[in-house]
């Protein structure tokens, strides 16, 4: 069960509403109306009023079983928060393509998936990796979704260095977007051409907290 401290100028049904939306968000296979108020600390008239209005704002539903779940309402919020992503990472991901003369990503957690919002190409190089926004990968392979994984189970805030996961003699690294609320993130580099994670590694980093600071 989730607690939260209310301040007076404060909306406690905004509040049960968002820690609604959090549970079905850690819920998969849905929660049952009762599983579901145990969660809050509230009772089940509270929960049935508000799953009503998350559902007529198409951001939960219920199946017919009665098991609430997330509504498709929520990826088109997500849809745009990326954009905001993008702003936040657009001069970070420049320099750190520039210094680096690999391509340079900024990539989001989109369910079991890593999700690339941001790329920019370096302009200097002979040759580099093209990859695109909106390319998808497992988030077990891939320097990109390994930096998010590290820094989710075990706070690991350092560089992650990957080979040939996600393209035969491609050559990544990435480090996790950390302390920003509600988003799971990593910028990263990704090249042909071997790269000395003691020089890139840091740049990285310091990249993605640049990120972070424009997001906080």
């Amino acid at each position: 069960m989730t607690t939260t401290a209310h301040h007076p100028e404060t909306s406690q049904t905004l509040d049960r509403g968002l820690r609604a939306l959090e549970e079905l968000a850690d819920a998969p296979t849905g929660l049952t109306v009762t599983e579901l108020a145990d969660h809050l600390g509230v009772n089940r008239t509270i929960v049935y009023r508000l799953l009503a209005t998350l559902e007529l704002h198409g951001l939960a539903r219920r199946d017919v079983a009665g098991r609430a779940r997330l509504g498709i309402g929520v990826l088109a919020l997500a849809r745009r928060v990326q954009p905001l992503l993008r702003d936040a990472a657009a001069i970070p991901l420049r320099r750190l393509a520039e210094e680096v003369g690999a391509t340079a990503h900024l990539t989001v957690v989109d369910g079991t998936e890593a999700l690339a919002v941001a790329v920019v190409e370096p302009t200097w190089t002979d040759y580099h990796v093209a990859y695109r926004v909106g390319s998808r990968h497992a988030l077990d392979r891939g320097a990109a979704g390994r930096a998010i994984v590290a820094y989710r189970d075990n706070g690991t805030k350092t560089f992650i260095v990957t080979q040939g996961e996600l393209q035969v003699g491609a050559f990544g690294i990435a480090a996790p977007v950390v302390d920003v609320p509600g988003i799971e993130a990593s910028v990263g580099v990704i090249s042909f051409g071997e790269l000395d994670p003691a020089r890139t590694g840091p740049r990285i980093v310091r990249a993605a907290a640049e990120v972070a600071k424009a997001l906080r």
